[in-house]
């Protein structure tokens, strides 16, 4: 499974993860097999800008992402990145700080699928 972590920079499995999805530096994607990761690449994200959060979804999409973990995005690239299929994992930053933390929770099934009610609404209030 090709899973990637919004993270700043420079990225890798000692990553610092992102807050939020459209606005991180860039994807650190892990090529996961048997509960292992196998490889690791980084991905720059695309210039964010008001609504452009659909971007990255298109380049997580071209770049054969199947799945994601973030600490918030909104309602529109969960939708976006759900039609893409690519299922959308949630993991907040306090308790699961860096991408290694994040691959060996999901490895563990200890992430849950990101919930609707979880989204950014916009308003700077986002709970991550």
């Amino acid at each position: 499974m090709r899973v990637a972590v919004p993270t700043n920079n420079p990225g890798g499995l000692q990553g610092v993860r992102s807050a939020h999805f459209g606005h991180c530096d860039l994807f650190t994607i892990v090529n996961c097999d048997n509960d292992h990761e196998k490889e690791v690449e980084i991905l720059a994200n695309v210039a964010h800008g008001k609504g452009g959060c659909l971007e990255p979804v298109k380049l997580l999409q071209q770049a054969g992402v199947e799945a994601i973990v973030v600490a918030g995005m909104g309602a529109r690239p969960m939708q976006a990145l759900s039609d893409a299929g690519i299922v959308v994992y949630y993991a907040d930053n306090l308790t699961v700080p860096d991408v290694q933390t994040v691959i060996d929770k999901l490895a563990n099934n200890r992430l849950p699928a990101m919930r609707p009610t979880q989204v950014c609404q916009g308003s700077g209030t986002c709970q991550h």
